[in-house]
């Protein structure tokens, strides 16, 4: 490759602006790729690490580069790349002082797409995967506590997008289709904010089925845990006034749900 190093007398390399990057040692072109990245040129900085990474290996300056050019290409909003670096990192270098971190850009790289990816959920997936590794291998490092927090965000979101599309069938009066998107939420995310809603869009649908035993369940799982919130207020008032009352009844899922709640292993 004939990649050059262009105006690098403020590093004091030489006042020459056409230095081949070859005639260079690493820290050189080391702190080359860090100017770039302070002075707001992502791309450029990547392209630097990268070259260190590519001229000196298995040398230092190269392990650290690589964990560098994770973190440029992310600030590029390359996640792609960032995640080949990361991943590269760990492959390499396990053990190394800066594997959490490298763990934690690869969690980032996928976590800081989850607003652009629309009903896939994918990426969703794999950022709570990746957040959990950095949480659980690297629970001591200072990138732990913020991942728990993005975890419970992207968790939150998941459920979020079943709310979402269950919300679009019941308005629709699809509403078996709606029950199984809210069934989602109050098993699988039932310690995220979106719990509360799901068991009364529940009591809504089966109303709306007919469903009275399954309705009166899902009000009675509200009352016992939310009975502070709008949510539980809306439930009372639709099964009150057909005269239900807010009781476990039936043996449902919900009953189910509802037993693990008495029995404190639910929340």
């Amino acid at each position: 490759m004939g990649t050059t190093l262009v105006g690098c007398g403020r590093l004091g390399i030489g006042a020459s602006r056409d230095v081949p990057l070859e005639s260079l040692d690493a820290e050189a072109i080391y702190k080359r790729a860090e100017l770039e990245l302070e002075t707001d040129d992502p791309e450029e900085a990547a392209e630097f690490f990268s070259e260190v990474e590519r001229l000196y290996p298995y040398s230092e300056w190269g392990k650290r580069a690589l964990v560098m050019q994770a973190l440029a290409y992310h600030r590029d909003g390359d996640y792609e790349s960032a995640r080949g670096a990361s991943q590269r990192y760990l492959q390499f270098y396990p053990s190394g002082e800066d594997a959490a971190y490298a763990q934690y850009l690869l969690a980032l790289s996928y976590y800081d797409q989850i607003d652009d990816v629309g009903r896939d959920q994918g990426l969703t997936f794999q950022a709570l995967q990746a957040l959990r590794t950095t949480i659980e291998e690297y629970p001591d490092s200072e990138y732990a506590r913020s991942a728990v927090l993005k975890f419970d965000l992207a968790f939150n979101h998941l459920a979020g997008k079943e709310m979402e599309i269950g919300r679009y069938y019941l308005k629709r009066k699809h509403y078996t289709s709606s029950i199984n998107r809210f069934r989602v939420v109050v098993e699988d995310f039932q310690t995220t904010t979106h719990t509360p809603e799901a068991l009364l869009r529940l009591v809504e649908a089966y109303l709306s089925l007919g469903l009275e035993a399954e309705a009166q369940t899902a009000g009675a799982i509200l009352g016992y845990n939310y009975q502070s919130t709008e949510w539980y207020q809306d439930a009372y008032a639709l099964l009150t006034g057909r005269g239900l009352t807010l009781e476990a009844s039936g043996e449902s899922w919900l009953r189910t749900v509802y037993r693990q709640v008495v029995k404190g292993e639910w929340l």
